[in-house]
């Protein structure tokens, strides 16, 4: 079960977050500064899955910026290790060739991917061919919730709408925690 979802610079500045848990903001403050401390201090050599106190990092660079996702010890790292890569796959084809910019001036589109790839904490993996589809369908940005109280009705409605596309053409794999 995925926990939270960053976009780093190498700088350390956080520029995107997503947390599937409620954590507390000064929490997160700490968290995510122990985490990105963690992951920018390692070498490419070194591997990109990383045992954080009761959870795993998992983590990859692409030129500036750093993904890093924080994931349940029942989880499938090589998973979610692919789910990153193909997620920046996505934005690539999305922004033709993602930037640090992208991230900060695009962040809705950014979310709704997110929404997109993990719904409720599990990674979906779809097909990258339908992913940027979906993402360049008209009404795609149209989901992005206003009012947090309307983001489960929104979630939902874009993960049934997901889901269907998904299937119609046979791309569809989910990935769930081992148990």
């Amino acid at each position: 079960m995925i926990k939270f979802f960053l976009m780093v610079n190498k700088q350390g500045q956080t520029r995107l977050s997503r947390y599937y848990e409620h954590v507390e903001i000064h929490k997160r403050t700490m968290l995510e500064a122990e985490v990105i401390k963690n992951c920018l201090s390692r070498s490419k050599d070194q591997c990109s899955f990383i045992e954080y106190k009761d959870f795993k990092l998992v983590y990859r660079q692409y030129a500036a910026l750093f993904v890093v996702v924080g994931i349940n010890e029942t989880e499938n790292e090589m998973a979610v290790y692919e789910l990153i890569h193909n997620f920046v796959e996505v934005l690539d084809k999305y922004f033709s060739r993602v930037s640090e910019l992208d991230v900060s001036f695009s962040i809705s589109e950014i979310h709704l991917s997110i929404y997109f790839w993990c719904t409720s904490s599990y990674c979906l993996h779809s097909a990258d061919c339908q992913a940027v589809k979906t993402m360049q369908s008209p009404g795609f940005t149209n989901f992005a919730p206003a009012d947090p109280i309307q983001e489960k009705k929104k979630n939902a409605t874009l993960t049934k709408r997901i889901f269907k596309e998904s299937c119609k053409y046979r791309c569809f794999h989910a990935y769930q925690p081992m148990g």
